[in-house]
């Protein structure tokens, strides 16, 4: 075993234990003997400190022929179940390159992008919003493998799940708009897409490389319809959004120039739009939230009231 100290970044093991999630504080205890585990598996040296989003760790690595790499460690979950399989279906087109694969512990060899120069560093909103757009369309242009989670199961849930779940909301105002939503996504289930989606593709999931200016990281593979796609896209750097005293401007400029790019029906965007704010909504309830978020209500709202006016071409 590679006899190397592997710092675990404070935020990370604390994100665990504010959680009280006993598997996942194992995990973070087991987390070094993990690294060196891999290190020496597929001969890597350390090259710089470790980074970690919300779940789990990145660590620099030089591969024995030279090659940067990045070694990705995290729990074995649902949403990241099926990441290898898109990433191998992709094939480095538009999305993060992955080298190797551990399906036992999840463990990906990746590689190495420019953490430090995320989308959202770029200031001019519409100049990030058309490279968001340009690599999503690039990547739901990709049909789905066999295995990966299906939209049509997940959305059939989402509307079982509804009415138990509304009556948690406090406003009576936000009730009627999560039904709406999810009567809107009703009329859509029976097409429900075969394309293979992201499932967050926002500013801070897509870095600078040197092999493309920019490429998405950190997909959660999804079967499914491009419409699903897009609300990631639509409530990046809200605040910045609120600020700017127009929010229904900003929604339709982001939404209008993400169709645009994907090719999609509107009205059909729209709706699989008001899906995944159901969706949002549901986990809202589900932590205890009796609120929705207000970027949701917004979103919903602007895209609701757009499309009864019917400016939209059907």
């Amino acid at each position: 075993m590679t006899d190397i100290d592997i710092d675990i970044p404070d935020a990370l093991a604390a994100s665990y234990r504010k959680r009280n999630d006993a598997s996942g504080r194992a995990w973070i205890a087991a987390l070094p003997g993990l690294v060196a585990d891999f290190l020496d598996h597929w001969t890597l040296r350390p090259d710089g400190p470790a980074g970690h989003g919300m779940a789990g760790l990145v660590l620099p690595v030089t591969r024995a022929d030279g090659t940067p790499a990045a070694l990705k460690l995290q729990p074995a979950s649902e949403d990241n179940a099926h990441a290898a399989t898109g990433l191998r279906t992709w094939n480095g087109e538009g999305v993060v390159r992955l080298f190797d694969h551990d399906p036992d512990t999840g463990v990906m060899l990746l590689e190495r992008l420019d953490a430090t120069r995320p989308l959202s560093s770029v200031a001019d909103d519409t100049a990030a919003m058309r490279v968001l757009a340009e690599l999503l369309a690039r990547l739901v242009a990709v049909p789905a493998p066999e295995g990966v989670r299906r939209l049509a199961d997940i959305a059939a849930a989402m509307l079982d799940e509804a009415p138990r779940a509304v009556p948690a909301l406090r406003d009576p105002a936000e009730r009627r708009l999560v039904r709406t939503c999810a009567s809107a996504m009703a009329e859509l289930i029976r097409e429900p897409g075969d394309r293979l989606l992201h499932w967050d593709l926002h500013y801070d999931n897509i870095l600078a490389g040197e092999r493309e200016p920019w490429l998405a990281i950190d997909p959660e593979p999804l079967a499914g319809d491009p419409g699903f796609d897009l609300l990631p896209g639509l409530d990046n750097r809200w605040d910045e959004v609120v600020a700017t005293g127009d929010v229904t401007g900003v929604v339709l400029r982001r939404f209008d120039l993400l169709t645009e790019a994907l090719g999609l029906d509107r009205h059909r965007a729209t709706g699989w739009t008001l899906g995944r704010v159901l969706q949002n909504a549901l986990w809202d309830i589900e932590d205890g939230e009796a609120a929705l978020e207000p970027a949701q209500v917004a979103i919903a709202t602007t895209l609701l009231r757009h499309r009864a006016n019917s400016r939209w071409p059907a």
